[in-house]
């Protein structure tokens, strides 16, 4: 059985949906939630180019992010967005799903995941 890693935080809904399509589709999933273990810089680091940068890896659209002071908006290096990565995990787009191999996927919808995990 393929094992995938899902981040994300315990009480949202759409993480718990893409947890039950892979088991669904017999998939072992290891739950990080990343709120309660936080997903360490070097991570965050690696992970942002992988899934466009960090534009796509935190979630501007979110109430926690429009609830930042306007001089938060405007980061310019790794550290500026990483301090709001761990100052505020709930910015973190969720669910983030990493393969064995290391392929790292944003967001949940049933269309995606059957084309990303077949």
């Amino acid at each position: 059985m393929k094992t995938i890693s899902i981040y994300g935080l315990k009480n949202c809904s759409t993480c718990t949906k893409a947890i039950k399509w892979l088991q669904a589709h017999e998939y072992e999933v290891e739950f990080i939630d990343y709120r309660a273990n936080p997903i360490d810089a070097d991570t965050l680091r690696q992970w942002a180019p992988l899934v466009g940068g960090w534009e796509k890896l935190i979630n501007r659209a979110s109430m926690t992010w429009r609830n930042l002071p306007a001089d938060r908006k405007t980061p310019e290096s790794d550290e500026q967005w990483l301090a709001i990565a761990a100052g505020f995990p709930s910015v973190i787009k969720r669910p983030i799903a990493v393969t064995q191999d290391g392929q790292v996927f944003l967001g949940f919808s049933e269309k995606n995941y059957a084309l990303q995990f077949k």
